[in-house]
Order: C-alpha cells, then sequence, then structure tokens
C-alpha cells in the first residue's frame, strides 16, 4: 500500500505531523534530543515529523510527553485516529462479524438525502434481497474468516435499506451490466435480485441505470471501482482489502466527474429493463 491512498488521508497526515513538528519547536529541542527521551531512533522523530510514518497512540503520547506537552496528547490523539479511519482494512472493520458494520454506517444512510452509487462488481446494498446478501456476505465471511453471524448481518442490512422507501432520500445508481450475470447464490437468488431491481425502478427516490457491456468507453470514462458519494461530501471506495474514505474537495470532485461521465454510458427506463430481463431469461 503506497503511503497515502487518498489525498484526504495526507491532508490529515500532514497537518499532524506539522503540529508535531511545532510542539518540538516550541519545546526549544533537536529532533535528536526528542529521540533521547523517547528512547527511539533518531529516523524514526524525521519519519513521523515530516509524514512519512504514521505515529501511534503510544508515540504521540511520548511526544507530547518529550516536549512538556501532555495535555495537548489527547487531542492529537483524537485527530491521529480520524485519519486512520479514512483508510481502514476490512479485516479491523469486520473482525467481531459482518453485523455491526452494517448498524454502524445506518447513522450515515439515514442522515444522506443524495446518493450517488456505482456498482462494478455487486448489486448495491440496499436493493439487495435477503437471499442476495445473504450468499454475497457469506462468501465475504468465509473469504476474510470473520466471525459468522450472517443472517444477523442481512437483517441489519435489510432494516438499513429501509431508507429507499422513507424519508426524502433520493438515490442515482448506476450498475454494470456485468454485475447482472456475476452468479451470486444459485439460480433462484438471482432470478429473484434481478426481479427485484426491476421493481425497485418504480420506486419514486429510485434512479436506477444500467452501463451496457457493449457501451464504448474510450471517449468517456473505464470500469472503476465500486463507490458511493454521500451528499456531494463524502465518498466511501470499496477496495478488495479496505474501505477508503474521500473528503478532500479536489478528490470528491474527481469521483463526481466520474458518475457524471458513467451516467452518459448509462440506459434507463425501457432499455434499463430490457438488459435486466436478458440477464433474467440468460439464467434458465
Amino acid at each position: 500500500m503506497p503511503p497515502f491512498p487518498t489525498s484526504s488521508l495526507q491532508q490529515a497526515r500532514t497537518a499532524l505531523a506539522a503540529r508535531l513538528r511545532e510542539i518540538r519547536l516550541d519545546a526549544g529541542i533537536t529532533s535528536k534530543e526528542l529521540a533521547q527521551r523517547c528512547h527511539w531512533s533518531v529516523a524514526k522523530s524525521s519519519r513521523i515529523e515530516n509524514a512519512r510514518t504514521a505515529p501511534s497512540d503510544a508515540d504521540i503520547r511520548a511526544w507530547c510527553t518529550a516536549c512538556d506537552a501532555d495535555t495537548q496528547a489527547a487531542d492529537l490523539i483524537a485527530a491521529n485516529r480520524q485519519a486512520d479511519s479514512l483508510y481502514v482494512h476490512w479485516r479491523r472493520l469486520q473482525r467481531t462479524g459482518l453485523k455491526q458494520l452494517q448498524e454502524s454506517s445506518t447513522p450515515l444512510y439515514e442522515r444522506t438525502r443524495h446518493f450517488r452509487v456505482y456498482a462494478s462488481h455487486v448489486i448495491p446494498g440496499y436493493l439487495q434481497t435477503p437471499g442476495y446478501a445473504t450468499a454475497l456476505m457469506g462468501t465475504i465471511a468465509t473469504f476474510r474468516t470473520t466471525p459468522d453471524d450472517v443472517n444477523q448481518a442481512v437483517q441489519a442490512r435489510m432494516q438499513r435499506s429501509r431508507v429507499i422507501h422513507e424519508g426524502d432520500h433520493r438515490f442515482a445508481t448506476l450498475i454494470e451490466e456485468n454485475v447482472l450475470r456475476h452468479r451470486i447464490g444459485d439460480t433462484e437468488v438471482m432470478a429473484g435480485q434481478l426481479g427485484h431491481l426491476l421493481s425497485s425502478m418504480a420506486l419514486p427516490s429510485m434512479s436506477l441505470g444500467i452501463i451496457p457491456a457493449q457501451a464504448p468507453r474510450e471517449q468517456i470514462m473505464w470500469p472503476l471501482e465500486q463507490f458511493t458519494v454521500f451528499d456531494d461530501a463524502r465518498v466511501n471506495v470499496e477496495l478488495l482489502a479496505a474501505k477508503v474514505t474521500v473528503t478532500a474537495p479536489g478528490e470528491l470532485d474527481i469521483y463526481l466527474r466520474a458518475f457524471t461521465r458513467l451516467t452518459e454510458l448509462a440506459v434507463h427506463g425501457a432499455d434499463a429493463r430490457a438488459l435486466i430481463v436478458k440477464a433474467i431469461d440468460a439464467l434458465h
């Protein structure tokens, strides 16, 4: 993994490093003296101060103690943990199972008014049927060796998905046609899922577009990683190993522009329904 997977994380790390440097300078000590007081190498001090290495909670406490700035440690640790939340490995998020992750994201879904979702691998969670979600989460739990709470996690996901029926939420959803043919579960599960997509298109809150597999891309946008935009203020990107949270304005703009271009590739209405029906027919 590169030092900073996103510019949001880079900015957070750089700001923390700058604050630690200011604390050292205010204390009137050199990097060498700081290293001696903290009982670590000068190279480590340099890496932390230049944002090349993320400090641990213990590192921050030691730094503040060495600079007679213990009262600032708590705030700096909080900032450090917030930076950590911008790139989080799934094994950390799912170490106690899958249910807690579903429940922890519910407040974000409830307060978001405008969702923009691009699905390149699987059907978005809020459009999944219980059967599809069970098959998918079962695969995830096995692959990532998480505690087996799939049934409870599916219930939590279905509960979270109520947002498509309640309140004034709006969902602009783009799904790659290939996702319709990725076999998650058996034929019955996939038929039910694709049928649910068809019925969901009638929801007042839902705009559902399908990007045809044969759509020409060279002038517009290549297939990307799956991502969700929450109210133009935050993007969650799903990688194989981790979830990346994007909040930096410049980086947000990149995802918004990509979504706009992907929308140009998608078909809606009757044409989208035809592609879903075609995928259903292919199951038999």
